[in-house]
């Protein structure tokens, strides 16, 4: 099923809308939220690495 000419730009003048309506909160808080620190960025990224070994490790059992 595509979508018509009318539907496409009706959905991308909302995109915009919405855009425009979040834009100024979302800036504010991303202002005023606190600096991540290099032992915050350590527990994100090794869960996010034994998720994409253990992914990985799965493929080539596969």
């Amino acid at each position: 099923m595509e979508m018509s000419i009318w539907e496409s730009l009706l959905l991308g003048v909302l995109v915009l809308l919405v855009l425009f309506w979040f834009g100024p909160g979302a800036k504010a808080a991303l202002r005023e939220s606190p600096k991540g620190r290099a032992e915050d960025w350590r527990s994100l990224i090794l869960p996010l690495g034994m998720v994409v070994l253990f992914v990985v490790l799965l493929i080539a059992l596969a």
